[in-house]
């Protein structure tokens, strides 16, 4: 298993303004019971200046790691999986963008009428991948043939409402590297998204110190594992840390608190 930081796939893709590929959106969230098809549209872009690009679509399967980084497999491969589901018009699993050129790509989902499985939540990821590189240089101006590759995260879930639930597991401050480290986990059977926010309080000054927030994703049953920097604390102390996590509306926060001393 070759574990992949898609830094450069799920972002636009831009170097050197010699080549690139924009995916919009770069996610997409179907939602249908069992046996319906239904179809979105992704709009893929040349963002180069003077090269056209020939382009290639493939799927694959992905999930994440602790630390919200994303891990790449075969299609087919995850039990999540519903690489399979999907249909791209056979016109368009190859084609060519000159400079500055777009094209829709329409994306069809059909889910089992007899599902294999009883999970309420399938992923999936489209590629669009360059097959021309093109001729650039490095930082240190050697030559080389640079092609790029751009994805699409698939998410389907099935209609029924899904009580969405976060819990925190572990809150720990790292004096040492000047870290609040937290454990959270998704008890949820659907995806959950959101932000840590996060309140520093010195308790014997009354000072207090807000931390920016921080976005995770995740999907059903993840544990997630979060470094928050504490580099704003400076004068010793006791302190009060609280976390909120926030994946929706205000019944749906999940808090943490930890006092610790900074020597």
């Amino acid at each position: 298993m070759n574990k992949i930081t898609l830094l450069f796939y799920f972002l636009v893709i831009q170097i050197s303004a010699q080549t690139g590929i924009s995916v919009s959106p770069p996610r997409v969230y179907f939602e249908s019971a069992p046996g319906v098809s239904s179809t979105q549209t992704v709009t893929v872009s040349n963002v180069s200046e003077k090269h056209a690009l020939d382009l290639a679509i493939s799927l694959g399967d992905w999930n994440y790691d602790e630390k919200g980084d994303n891990i790449i497999q075969a299609a087919g491969t995850l039990e999540n999986s519903c690489a399979s589901w999907i249909n791209i018009n056979k016109n368009d699993n190859y084609f060519s963008l000159g400079p500055g050129e777009k094209k829709e790509l329409e994306i069809t989902l059909t889910s089992p009428a007899l599902p294999k499985d009883k999970l309420s939540v399938h992923t999936a990821v489209l590629f669009v991948s360059q097959m021309n590189p093109v001729d650039d240089v490095d930082s240190k101006g050697a030559k080389i043939k640079l092609s790029v590759r751009s994805g699409i995260k698939i998410f389907h879930k099935t209609p029924e409402v899904i009580k969405r639930k976060v819990e925190i597991k572990d809150l720990k401050f790292d004096a040492s590297k000047k870290l609040l480290n937290i454990t959270f986990e998704n008890q949820s059977d659907a995806w959950t998204d959101g932000k840590l926010i996060t309140d520093i309080v010195n308790t014997n000054t009354g000072k207090k110190i807000s931390i920016a927030p921080i976005v995770f994703y995740t999907l059903p049953r993840n544990t997630r594992k979060i470094s928050i920097p504490m580099q704003d604390i400076t004068e010793k102390g006791s302190y009060n840390a609280s976390v909120i996590i926030d994946y929706g509306d205000n019944e749906t926060l999940e808090m943490g608190e930890l006092n610790f001393e900074y020597e």
